[in-house]
């Protein structure tokens, strides 16, 4: 049986793919047959099976595409919409144009997450798109580079873990990467004592961010997020570089509304710039406080500074983040807050600002 199949009588698969034709990718643009969208059309009897394959299992708009295709084969082929079943698969592409000797293998896409300072819940925003991106269907790996301050095993419930080392395809040993909540993760304070502090300089930071990129069992992934240290200094500026050669998608940064905060944002996206880094977007943290007694939003970090930042530099907001008790408590827990049902853990905007992060790089790299 090929890609096309019909049983008995039907509208035909012309009649079919003539009316798909019709309804636009939203964001890449053209339409789902010409872009090869359309997979495993059956056509049986007046009912109509296929599946619309994806760029990314996070797409924000599934929905409106799934809409578009019922109402189009309902008016130009006349097929009911309790005759048609859409079944959404994905398909994450690799980044193009990166040399496969410094690619990491078996990952499509490094995504960094940066902060122009510290203290405005960077690795809460890491680990929370991390988990975000999985619980949507995607492979994703985390790995925790602020080597100063590794805060991912607390957040991900793992400290007391550490990992395994395995021979790998090629012989050499490897690290397998520690896993939980649906997520591969590495980092440095799997390897030390919670007490012991890291008294590194740069180049020794830069190896062993290399060793955690090319030395860990990541494949297959679709996505690896780095949790990047603060700042624009040396580190920050060594492993941007590093990550560059690594085939980095992008970076995403992440500030609170106040103006000391959004001015070292900018500062540190202007950093990325430098070294030819594309800017995803920007995420606001703490953006607003919901007081749950009254109800009454209270902007404690003031407001629109995000917002103004992403304007000035010309990439996307991609959410705004509520401060909320249950958001605090899921990372000293280890459990993230996009996996909780608390109205305060906000797991609905981690879930939608994860997919429009899945957006923008399907955008940046696919339309």
């Amino acid at each position: 049986m090929g890609l096309f199949s019909r049983h008995n009588d039907g509208p035909s698969e012309q009649a079919v793919l003539q009316a798909l034709a019709t309804v636009q990718e939203p964001e890449l643009g053209g339409d789902l047959v010409s872009r090869k969208m359309i997979k495993n059309l059956v056509i049986d009897g007046d009912t109509v099976r296929f599946a619309v394959e994806l760029t990314t299992p996070a797409c924000p708009l599934k929905d409106q595409i799934q809409r578009e295709c019922e109402e189009a084969l309902e008016t130009i082929a006349g097929i009911p919409r309790n005759r048609v079943s859409i079944e959404f698969t994905a398909q994450v592409r690799p980044r193009g144009g990166i040399p496969e000797q410094v690619a990491i293998p078996g990952v499509n896409h490094v995504v960094a997450v940066s902060a122009g300072k510290g203290g405005v819940g960077k690795s809460t925003v890491a680990v929370n798109l991390a988990v975000a991106l999985a619980r949507e269907g995607a492979q994703v790996g985390l790995l925790d580079a602020d080597v100063y301050g590794p805060s991912v095993p607390l957040m991900m419930g793992v400290r007391s873990q550490q990992p395994e080392a395995v021979s790998g395809p090629d012989g050499e040993p490897r690290m397998l990467p520690i896993e939980a909540h649906g997520i591969k993760m590495m980092s440095i304070g799997f390897l030390i004592d919670d007490r012991q502090p890291v008294i590194w300089r740069g180049p020794m930071v830069s190896q062993l961010l290399r060793q955690f990129l090319y030395q860990v069992l990541w494949a297959p992934l679709d996505y690896l997020i780095i949790d990047m240290p603060p700042g624009t200094g040396d580190i920050a500026l060594t492993l941007a570089q590093s990550l560059q050669n690594a085939g980095l998608t992008g970076v995403v940064t992440v500030t609170t509304p106040q103006q000391v905060a959004t001015a070292d944002v900018l500062k540190s996206m202007e950093m990325f710039r430098k070294v030819n880094v594309p800017l995803l977007g920007i995420i606001e943290n703490m953006a607003y406080f919901i007081a749950p007694d009254t109800g009454k939003r209270y902007d404690i970090f003031g407001s629109g500074g995000a917002a103004r930042l992403a304007g000035q530099l010309g990439i996307p907001l991609l959410g705004q983040i509520p401060i909320g008790l249950s958001i605090r408590e899921g990372g000293d827990h280890g459990q993230p807050a996009v996996l909780s049902n608390e109205p305060d853990a906000y797991a609905d905007v981690f879930r939608e600002v994860a997919r429009k992060l899945a957006a923008r790089i399907s955008v940046m790299e696919y339309a």
